[in-house]
């Protein structure tokens, strides 16, 4: 068979349409590719997809509808393709803007590091982003966790993550600090490893010009950007002064700096306006587990944000809660982390939680947001229950311990339990 007859566009089906502005358009029946994922994650899609599918209905009673579109990566690619990652896969996502993915497997013994890191290098996907909020009845080692509700907009493309290192008493070291001794007048000593960070200008305003979308299109009133500048002024630094630049530029008319609400506002936020400030990273460290709730949209480099991320998730169930979005000019990955125990479990154990709350920010990204805040609530319902499989059930005391389907299907039945209407 061709590579071709795999892939089967739903009938019925229409692309969504991303604006110059940067605005989603969306038909009543978008076409979204997914990839089912590697494992027993892919015997578990059709009831993760059930339970989109369900908030869909719910929300706006047969009106729309999900026209989903199998795609190919992993394993079950190579099985029926013999590649991979195929060409065809990339193309149908950059077509239709946007991808589902389950978790799959590193690829061994090939290439590629990670298919999802070449999916993300393949389709410019430069903003990893994480929308953080804390689920009541989450077992948690704060005492306000529900004061977390942050969105993590961190540049993946540049900073340690192409990032260049040279070992200690290697040719290529040594001639790097011959250079710099020498020639610029540094004293590095030479038994030093090197290593060396780009930060350019494009890449640093690409992520916090998409950070103040996101702030403006989801009513959220401050972006922060996170820096080193206090020990590296002309990377870190420069991020952050190249950010300030961009608003100027940009959004004259919707970002107002902190300076400017002191002198000119009274040290009030107009209604219209939101705020753009900075922070070094440790006090941003400290703050985000003393008073996270001053926090709203935070802008980063790479390993900031590495570091802020795993503090704040800590603070609202940990990896159990982990989900992922990636974020390009054309096009959003949906990701979803796979639970770290599911290697040591059963099949139908995964933890469904980080999935679906994946699922519920592609809603979200459609503008579909009656139907993300139904699986939000029946999320929360279904924990407060305590229904959780056994990958989270050691968090929790006095758990009703369900299969991964099970789980989904409380989910369900809380959806379509909701006392609230839909719009």
């Amino acid at each position: 068979m061709r590579t071709s007859d795999f892939y089967r566009i739903p009938q019925g089906g229409f692309p969504i349409t991303i604006g110059n502005d940067g605005n989603i358009y969306t038909p009543d029946t978008p076409i979204v590719p997914f990839i089912a994922g590697c494992g027993t994650a892919t015997k578990l899609f059709p009831i993760v997809q059930k339970v989109l599918d369900s908030a869909v209905q719910y929300a706006y009673r047969g009106k729309r509808k999900i026209c989903w579109m199998e795609v190919f990566a992993g394993q079950k690619a190579y099985t029926l393709l013999e590649e991979w990652l195929p060409q065809q896969t990339l193309d149908y996502i950059r077509s239709f803007h946007l991808c589902f993915k389950m978790p799959i497997s590193t690829v061994k013994g090939t290439d590629f590091q990670t298919l999802e890191k070449t999916i993300r290098q393949e389709l410019g996907l430069y903003a990893s982003v994480y929308k953080i909020r804390y689920l009541k009845g989450m077992p948690s080692p704060v005492k306000r966790p529900e004061l977390v509700d942050i969105v993590l907009f961190c540049e993946n493309s540049e900073d340690i993550n192409a990032g260049l290192e040279w070992p200690a008493g290697s040719e290529e070291s040594s001639r790097i600090i011959e250079l710099l001794n020498d020639e610029i007048g540094c004293t590095i000593s030479r038994d030093s490893g090197i290593g060396i960070k780009p930060i350019s200008v494009t890449a640093s305003q690409k992520l916090i010009r998409k950070a103040i979308q996101y702030a403006y299109n989801h009513q959220r009133k401050a972006v922060t950007i996170v820096h080193k500048d206090d020990v590296m002024k002309f990377t870190e630094g420069a991020f952050r002064d190249w950010g300030y630049q961009l608003a100027k530029e940009e959004f004259p008319n919707i970002v107002i700096t902190e300076k400017d609400v002191l002198l000119n506002h009274d040290g009030v936020l107009p209604d219209d306006k939101i705020l753009l400030s900075d922070r070094i990273a440790d006090i941003v460290l400290q703050q985000i587990l003393s008073h996270p709730e001053e926090y709203s949209v935070l802008a980063m480099l790479y390993l900031n944000g590495d570091y802020i991320y795993n503090v704040l998730t800590a603070q609202v169930g940990g990896t159990a809660m982990h989900h992922c979005s990636y974020y390009g000019d054309n096009c959003v990955f949906f990701d979803t982390i796979d639970d770290p125990l599911k290697k040591n479990a059963r099949e139908d154990t995964i933890n469904p939680y980080p999935i679906l709350l994946s699922g519920a920010e592609m809603l979200d990204f459609l503008g579909w947001r009656e139907a993300s805040a139904c699986i939000i609530e029946a999320l929360q319902k279904t924990i407060l229950e305590k229904k959780v499989t056994c990958g989270l059930g050691h968090l929790f005391e006095n758990t009703v311990i369900l299969s991964c389907s099970e789980v989904c299907n409380a989910v369900i039945g809380n959806i379509t339990n909701q006392q609230s209407k839909p719009l």
